[in-house]
């Protein structure tokens, strides 16, 4: 059973329920592992004790030519509005933990040219923070709709864009990780080569392929690309939400924090969503018995937020 603005730890845990990690403030709603605030998230992040998250997996708003209800901030401004979120997320991770940093290319005003801002935001957090880059993730959404119109649908002079970057960052160059915690079912080519036996060879690449690769085992290493579409409209959560007249306008795809929270953190660490929106972020850390906080500036996207947990806000 969840409760609302409860700060205690289970009666299996010794260890502190996240929300009391947020000095100086009470959750909107809190649950056995995690806690929604409502607040700005550089002012709550400030409240959380150096080194106490394992994770950070965030979708911040894009810099995009067209404004958003839950706001955007200018390309030109984007690198400077950023840094001091970056510099907070550098500072609460622990030493070995992970930031995923979900964001967006964006076309240049007037012209069909690609803005460079998510590159110089990646140079300033590994130049000017102290972020390394583990590596690329690229999420593919194939339900994406062409834009911009202008370019893709009017005057066809551009392909659809449906690729966006994953960036996994961190303060160490060995971030604890495991993807055996993440392997996906083996192609059909790859059943029949375990099945028929492999034959060590040089390929014409240089590669050595032992004898090994073709042994059977719980599955195949993922890529780092990601396919997963976000089209959950007739979930049961978007129903309840579209009830109540709140609907994020750019929910996260649970695919996307689902691998990472499995890749990159053990039951009970912590994850944390600074730009939580629905809080998609927080509900797989609870499903996966991970601790979660999640922090968010619009009031209506938190309590319709608690829906997920079967906490309703809106009948207080």
């Amino acid at each position: 059973m969840v409760t609302r603005q409860s700060r205690l730890a289970s009666a299996e845990d010794t260890q502190p329920h996240p929300s009391a990690f947020v000095d100086g403030a009470l959750p909107t709603y809190a649950t056995e592992f995690g806690a929604a605030f409502l607040g700005d998230s550089l002012d709550l992040m400030k409240g959380l004790p150096s080194g106490s998250v394992q994770l950070i997996v965030t979708s911040p708003p894009y810099a995009l030519h067209f404004q958003k209800e839950y706001g955007n901030v200018a390309k030109h401004d984007y690198v400077d509005w950023f840094l001091p979120f970056g510099r907070e997320m550098f500072r609460v991770l622990d030493e070995n933990g992970s930031l995923i940093l979900n964001i967006g290319g964006s076309y240049n005003a007037g012209e069909p040219t690609r803005s460079l801002y998510h590159f110089r935001l990646l140079l300033e957090l590994c130049d000017t923070v102290g972020f390394k880059l583990a590596q690329e993730g690229f999420w593919y959404n194939p339900a994406k709709l062409p834009a911009p119109a202008e370019w893709v649908n009017v005057r066809r002079i551009r392909v659809k864009d449906s690729v966006e970057y994953l960036w996994w960052l961190s303060p160490t160059a060995w971030p604890a990780a495991d993807n055996s915690a993440v392997l996906v079912p083996y192609s059909k080519d790859m059943e029949r080569l375990i099945d028929r036996g492999y034959e060590p060879a040089q390929r014409p690449s240089g590669h050595n392929i032992t004898a090994k690769f073709g042994q059977r085992n719980d599955g195949a290493i993922p890529s780092n690309l990601l396919a997963k579409g976000n089209n959950d409209s007739n979930s049961e959560f978007m129903r309840a939400s579209k009830e109540r007249g709140v609907q994020h306008p750019a929910r996260f795809p649970s695919a996307i924090p689902e691998f990472f929270v499995k890749l990159l953190t053990q039951p009970g660490d912590v994850v944390l969503d600074p730009f939580a929106g629905s809080n998609t972020t927080g509900h797989i850390a609870e499903s996966l018995d991970r601790k979660w906080l999640a922090f968010e500036v619009v009031d209506d996207y938190v309590r319709a937020s608690a829906l997920r947990f079967g906490i309703d806000l809106f009948e207080e």
